[in-house]
């Protein structure tokens, strides 16, 4: 949850993304994956997803995205102190992948650490930073989510292999005291910001999405292992669940939202989410069949997009939710 009683509100002054130059579609994986775009489609909704390139780390689709959150927002290098890096795919075992991005980006000043919540992990990270602001400790945050995904895929095994790509996206937050005055006076104003964060974790789900590896147990990367119909039934009945939690936080009804933001995963997921919640499908910012799952990359991704292309205005409620491995799930309300 965020902090009511602190006199600041984080607000988003910009975002940015990037995608790896190499467009990778389900025709393509068919020539060396037993699937086909018929099988992808139906199952998933993903028509294609974007790969890094040989020598292209996480860190470099990390700093790229950041740049452009940067440009948007009008911050420079000396305006920030707090960078967070939201991966679960990040280019060393340490140190961080946000100090690399923090060197490339000509910041020497504050903190820079990885949060690893796997497909959660941006609101993980956005939440993390919300609080940071809010309790005076920083001023300017770069949030970013990044992976390069299809690096612990395996390649053989179609159930999974198909359905993730590589990406980033980020936000810039300022720690901006809020507005005084009566509720009816610039109301909208008042509360622009991030309206309060609902972070779970049940580590019970430990087995339906995992890495089958990791420097302490194996000694190695891994690759991803998941229980497709598990975590379908576990994604809808949490993401609904934790997106009801956040309106009723905030005295809302899902009527008032203007935008849902999700994690890209399966477009039956945001489809099943959309009609527990009785949310009309136009109102969620889609962009799975061209993205694939990017993991932590996913919600910034998907609400950059949003906001470029118009459709996400000063004013509207923005709803962002993810559910990724651990089980780990949340949800981010922010007036824009």
């Amino acid at each position: 949850m965020t902090l009511p009683s602190s006199p600041f509100i984080s607000r988003i002054l910009g975002c940015g993304s990037y995608l790896p130059e190499r467009l990778v579609t389900n025709q393509e994986l068919a020539e060396t994956v037993d699937t086909s775009d018929e099988w992808i489609v139906e199952r998933s909704g993903i028509r294609q997803r974007h790969m890094a390139a040989e020598g292209e780390n996480t860190s470099d689709l990390a700093t790229a995205a950041a740049r452009k959150a940067m440009a948007h927002a009008g911050v420079t290098a000396d305006d920030l102190d707090l960078i967070i890096v939201a991966t679960t795919t990040p280019d060393s075992t340490f140190p961080a992948t946000a100090t690399k991005v923090q060197a490339a980006l000509g910041v020497s000043r504050g903190a820079a650490f990885d949060v690893q919540a796997v497909c959660s992990g941006f609101v993980y990270a956005l939440a993390t930073a919300d609080n940071f602001l809010r309790a005076g400790q920083h001023k300017t945050a770069l949030v970013i989510g990044a992976e390069t995904f299809t690096r612990i895929l395996d390649w053989e095994d179609r159930g999974t292999c198909v359905l993730f790509g590589d990406g980033a996206g980020a936000v810039i937050l300022s720690a901006e005291p809020k507005a005084s005055g009566s509720p009816s006076v610039s109301e909208s104003y008042q509360q622009r910001g991030i309206l309060s964060s609902h972070l779970h974790a049940d580590g019970r789900g430990h087995d339906l999405l995992y890495v089958d590896g990791g420097p302490s147990s194996t000694g190695t990367v891994g690759k991803v292992r998941m229980q497709g119909r598990e975590v379908f039934r576990h994604a809808v009945t949490n993401l609904a669940g934790v997106v009801k939690e956040a309106l009723d936080a905030n005295g809302l009804q899902a009527s008032d939202l203007d935008w849902i933001v999700p994690h890209q995963a399966n477009k039956r997921i945001l489809d099943g989410t959309a009609r527990k919640l009785k949310i009309a499908p136009e109102k969620v910012v889609v962009t799975v069949e061209r993205h694939a799952n990017t993991s932590a990359a996913s919600v910034p991704l998907a609400l950059d997009e949003a906001v470029r292309d118009g459709r996400i205005q000063p004013g509207h409620l923005v709803l962002m939710e993810a559910m990724g491995g651990g089980l780990t799930w949340g949800a981010c309300l922010v007036r824009w």
